[in-house]
């Protein structure tokens, strides 16, 4: 078997590396300039300098984000949305997996079928649908019209993926648990959900970063300025009527830092809990 010269593998990991970086520059850059642009002393895109860092460096464009803009209403608006967003599709999600997962009821494959096809059809099929409800219910332009909004989508695709976790956890622990006196609910409570910790971390993440950014439903129920979300917040500084990129940069940049966090702390959440382990059939 005839072996590739020394000069032929180093041509081909050069031309490797030279892929990886191409990619990695396609990747970074818009980053990188993203973050330059916060810094950078001009205000539109097009009269910043095409290599970042180049015009300068100044930190005026958060001073007007925090001085003169609703930035911190937009901020605390979208973190109660996201928050509570997330608590109650854990919950929700966690318990309708529990009990598809563990009981034997009438109508229980029609159920999950139903789940299964109300996630096949985008959201924005049923924008009119959500808009009537929401407006009918009293809730439009109030943040928990939001909240439900994003619950409701997030139940029917998180259901079936934490009952398929929950369905390769042995039910000799829930035998187990029953022997010892325990109720169903505290079986759920202190056996099940300790072991689906990965997956129910996973639906913490997924369920936080959905609304963070979101723009369609915000911009649909929430009208008034004292509700807006950061989305709809930033996306006026880069409307028809304004060319704030750096101002948008600014406020861009402060977004990810609570994000990268959050996740942070969930991600080592994940690792731990991966490092337990539990009997499985």
């Amino acid at each position: 078997m005839k072996r590739n010269s020394p000069a032929g593998e180093t041509l081909s990991q050069a031309v490797t590396y030279i892929i990886f970086i191409l990619i990695s520059f396609l990747v970074f850059y818009p980053l990188v300039y993203t973050v330059s642009g916060a810094f950078s002393p001009g205000n539109g895109i097009a009269a910043m300098n095409i290599i970042p860092f180049k015009d300068g460096f100044t930190v005026k464009h958060f001073v007007y984000l925090f001085t003169q803009t609703q930035y911190w209403l937009w901020f605390s608006n979208t973190l109660v949305i996201a928050l509570w967003t997330t608590l109650l599709t854990v919950i929700i999600s966690s318990v309708s997996a529990y009990v598809f997962s563990r009981f034997r009821f009438v109508f229980k494959k029609s159920l999950m079928m139903s789940l299964l096809i109300l996630q096949v059809f985008p959201s924005f099929v049923g924008m009119i649908a959500i808009y009537v409800i929401i407006l009918r219910l009293g809730l439009f332009n109030h943040l928990w019209g939001l909240i439900l909004v994003y619950v409701a989508g997030n139940i029917p695709y998180n259901t079936w993926m934490v009952k398929s976790y929950m369905d390769t956890v042995s039910k000799n622990l829930d035998e187990a648990a029953r022997i010892d006196g325990a109720s169903h609910f505290r079986t759920y409570l202190t056996i099940i959900l300790p072991v689906c910790r990965p997956i129910i971390t996973f639906l913490a993440i997924t369920s936080f970063t959905g609304p963070w950014m979101d723009f369609i439903f915000p911009k649909m129920i929430l009208r008034t300025p004292e509700k807006q979300t950061l989305a709809l917040g930033l996306f006026s500084f880069v409307s028809d009527k304004k060319n704030e990129f750096t101002n948008f940069a600014a406020g861009s940049l402060i977004i990810a830092v609570p994000f990268v966090i959050f996740f942070l702390l969930t991600q080592k959440a994940m690792i731990k809990s991966l490092g337990g382990g539990a009997v499985k059939e």
